[in-house]
């Protein structure tokens, strides 16, 4: 009997230790104590994850508009302003064109994916708006090119000579066959998933391959521009407050670039959603959550 009372007592003590296992874990060394212990630190990456996202993304969006502002200061100030004449103003339209469409618009339309709040939602929208704002850069990208065209050709000066103008010129070609490929191959009805699980590495790819074409076309377009028109006690070499500004820019378009890169070579901050399901096609109008 008193070996039964012991055994009784033990066992009490054993099941009274279950029911407070989440509360006096340290006393019980209850297995399932550590479930809520391993989750919070989970919870915590990922809440720190989102909000080293938002700093990143908010410092691209700081940088564009900044790269958006010194471009446009530096020829409304210092070159004379727009205009659609044949003139050198008409050439001012061009770096403002191609930072602005080429770089900055072209940088945000590809980090859209990353944006936590698009994720769990209908990807459609999202879709489309990465489409509009891809197409809004190259559309720009082009009439800048026919901004400097036609500048040259007024001008009688000849096109496409330096390296600047090649390296910018294969930029919008890529560009442009990146946009069809996309809008063929991720948007329309008739694309088979064979095509989408072949093609979307290679669109990764190829979009950060023409942010760097973009990025060099911009930095050597820059220099190129204020080595011409730097002269006399104004030479380039003298650093004049066009010079600064110059290269301000420049500097501000590379560090654009990189946070724009950083953002998509970050795994953590990829959209959720690349099962090899979300390669199956779902009529454009019918799309759920991908």
């Amino acid at each position: 009997m008193h070996q039964a009372g012991l055994s009784l007592r033990g066992g009490s003590s054993t099941s009274d230790c279950f029911p407070l296992s989440h509360r006096n874990t340290d006393e019980c060394g209850s297995e399932t104590s550590s479930g809520p212990r391993k989750h919070e630190p989970t919870f915590l990456s990922r809440m720190r994850s989102i909000v080293s996202f938002y700093i990143c993304y908010l410092l691209c969006l700081g940088l564009g508009l900044a790269c958006v502002v010194c471009v446009c200061l530096w020829n409304s100030q210092w070159r004379g302003g727009f205009a659609w004449d044949g003139s050198a103003l008409q050439f001012n339209w061009h770096p403002v064109l191609m930072v602005t469409g080429l770089v900055v618009l072209y940088g945000n339309g590809a980090v859209l994916y990353r944006v936590p709040l698009t994720w769990g939602q209908n990807k459609l929208p999202w879709k489309l708006l990465h489409a509009t704002l891809m197409f809004l850069a190259l559309i720009l990208s082009i009439v800048g090119l026919c901004a400097v065209f036609g500048f040259h050709n007024k001008k009688n000066i000849p096109n496409l000579y330096s390296l600047h103008s090649w390296i910018g010129i294969a930029a919008v070609a890529l560009f442009a066959i990146q946009w069809v490929g996309g809008l063929a191959g991720f948007l329309l009805p008739c694309s088979p998933i064979s095509i989408r699980a072949l093609l979307k590495p290679v669109h990764v790819w190829m979009g950060g391959s023409i942010l760097w074409l973009s990025i060099a076309a911009c930095i050597s377009g820059i220099n190129e521009k204020l080595f011409f028109v730097l002269t006399g006690t104004q030479a380039y070499a003298n650093l004049p407050s066009e010079a600064l500004l110059g290269n301000s820019l420049g500097l501000l378009i590379v560090a654009f670039g990189f946070v724009v890169l950083m953002i998509l070579s970050n795994h953590k901050w990829q959209r959720p959603d690349s099962s090899p399901e979300v390669l199956a096609y779902t009529p454009l109008l019918e799309e759920e959550n991908e």
